[in-house]
């Protein structure tokens, strides 16, 4: 049997284990710093619907990181990961970059159920000391096919 025919029969790829209609998504954004309190959606992907799909890796960016890698906390900054609106367990309210844009970052495999809209969003805490940060980023990026179920 093929690899083809075993693909067309278990409907997974044989080499990735993703089912062979999969596609890739990639959204990325950046803004400037909010006012205390409110929250700035960074990157945003809706998978279609009869779609489900998986989140692989996501990165963040704040410019006083790339100054100073040692800023790793954020205590300031409430990063989320949020599906239809609800945080995404366990990345509720990250108070630190996990990982850095540009760096790879550690990959993550969380399935997303049908037509689920991912949002990665920050929030500057409203008691937030003064910061010298004024820049934040994000990035989502997975994959996402035709639920035949």
């Amino acid at each position: 049997m093929s690899a083809v025919e075993c693909a067309t029969e278990k409907q997974l790829c044989t080499n990735c284990g993703y089912p062979p209609d999969s596609e890739h998504f990639d959204a990325s954004g950046f803004a400037d710093w909010p006012p205390k309190g409110d929250e700035v959606t960074l990157a945003r992907f809706e998978l279609p619907h009869q779609y489900c799909g998986i989140l692989e890796c996501f990165s963040q960016f704040t410019n006083t990181f790339f100054e100073k890698p040692a800023d790793v906390r954020t205590p300031d900054i409430e990063w989320q990961l949020l599906v239809n609106r609800r945080p995404l367990h366990p990345y509720v309210n990250v108070q630190a970059i996990l990982n850095p844009w540009g760096f790879g970052g550690f990959c993550v495999r969380l399935r997303l159920p049908e037509a689920a809209r991912l949002e990665f969003v920050a929030r500057l805490r409203a008691r937030a000391p003064a910061t010298n940060i004024q820049v934040v980023g994000g990035r989502i990026s997975g994959r996402y096919w035709f639920k035949r179920e």
